[in-house]
């Protein structure tokens, strides 16, 4: 028996790790195990799963929605970021993992718990993301990795299979289909099984949100997206909710087979891992927040806020959403949104997301400076004293270096 630890809140999803954790958890450590079930949008029968809990060995189950919490206070900051992990992975899994660990402290701290639990592997990316938020949250809980625990004894997905049937634990995978999925409003994404072979391609099967391009509409089909200070407010000029319009946009963006990521990135930890990824409503809103940045932000800023995307994207990819740098890049963030208001044109087609327009009372686009016509506020005989005091540098260094040659 491990060292004794009364009561434990564990991360519950009802997938392969965490249904096999909550026995393990009860033989390992005696404990009273509480399963936190956090709905951030991902497509489950919370009452199936509540039951599958409680089969196993939980003691008590909360189930707690959070999806207005996770677009507002998570998602809505992402878009106006604009930041793509290695300019593919738009951070689906990356920026629900706080949330439910944040939800998962809170009732740690409510029930009186003196630890916490996850199911995320050693190996990868998720096992920061809990438990940096843990240790900014409640530093004082205990955490309880399994995958890390030197009382656990799986070495696999085969042998978790295998630990779950001796236990009488239901499992959504098997040895012939053994994906690792990762649900939620904004994505989902597969791992595992043959997409461990980067050689390989994707099977169609794999994919449950978006349409292969074969299979998508033939018909191209037009959507306007309304923002309010970098923030997606409606559709078409309708105002819509938060979760109805991402999930409207799931829906449009999946029907024309808009989202598909298949990539090869660098985890945390050093480890290259292939992920595949659907991102239909994500994919529009972050190319339709793109396109109103390109009318709405001065040229210094827009490039500046290009490199804060960067470490603003890491950030999140490593777990840091609750440090103090984040918050820091978020303030500059919401400062460069506060232009952002306008609508955006999109035209939806076999996989493509292609630019059809965009209005904005705070554009800064002239078409009077910007014409290739005669015009009457821009004088071109300026560009000519300005080239030469900007090339002066340039001028300078090449007559010292020639005398030197």
């Amino acid at each position: 028996m491990a060292k004794k630890v009364n009561k434990v809140v564990l991360a519950y999803s009802g997938g392969l790790d965490t249904s096999v954790i909550v026995p393990w958890l009860k033989e390992t450590y005696g404990c009273k195990v509480i399963a936190c079930v956090v709905d951030v949008g991902q497509k489950d029968d919370f009452k199936a799963t509540e039951k599958k809990a409680i089969a196993s060995g939980a003691d008590k189950v909360y189930v707690l929605d959070k999806k207005e919490e996770f677009m507002k206070e998570y998602v809505f900051p992402m878009i106006k970021s604009g930041g793509v992990y290695e300019g593919k992975y738009l951070l689906g899994t990356s920026i629900a993992r706080p949330i439910i660990a944040k939800a998962q402290v809170e009732i740690a701290l409510k029930e009186g718990a003196d630890a916490v639990s996850h199911g995320a592997t050693g190996k990868g990316n998720d096992q920061v993301r809990f438990e940096l938020t843990y240790k900014a949250l409640a530093p004082h809980l205990t955490i309880i990795a399994a995958w890390k625990d030197d009382n656990w004894t799986i070495r696999s997905r085969s042998e978790a299979i295998d630990y779950a049937k001796a236990h009488g634990v239901p499992v959504p995978v098997t040895k012939k289909k053994p994906y690792s999925e990762d649900d939620n409003l904004w994505h989902i994404s597969h791992e595992g099984g043959i997409l461990e072979d980067p050689a390989k391609e994707c099977p169609e099967e794999v994919l449950s949100r978006i349409a292969t391009i074969k299979k998508a509409s033939e018909t191209p089909q037009y959507v306007t997206i309304n923002f309010v200070k970098g923030i997606p407010v409606g559709l078409n000029g309708k105002k819509m909710e938060p979760v109805a319009l991402l999930t409207k946009l799931n829906e449009l963006g999946g029907k024309h087979g808009i989202g598909f990521v298949d990539m090869v990135e660098n985890r945390l930890v050093g480890i290259k891992s292939r992920g595949v990824y659907e991102t239909p409503g994500g994919t529009l809103l972050l190319a339709a927040h793109k396109e109103l940045e390109e009318i709405t932000l001065d040229r210094d800023t827009a490039h500046y806020k290009q490199q804060m995307e960067l470490k603003f994207t890491e950030l999140i990819y490593n777990g840091m959403w609750f440090a103090p740098l984040r918050e820091a890049i978020s303030a500059f963030i919401d400062k460069t949104q506060e232009t952002v208001t306008g609508d955006v044109k999109l035209k939806l087609y076999k996989g493509h997301v292609i630019p059809a327009g965009k209005t904005s009372p705070n554009s800064l686009y002239s078409m009077a400076y910007a014409t290739f016509e005669e015009d009457e506020v821009y004088s071109q005989k300026d560009a000519k004293g300005f080239i030469n005091l900007y090339g002066l540098q340039l001028k300078i260094f090449n007559q010292v270096n020639r005398k030197k040659k």
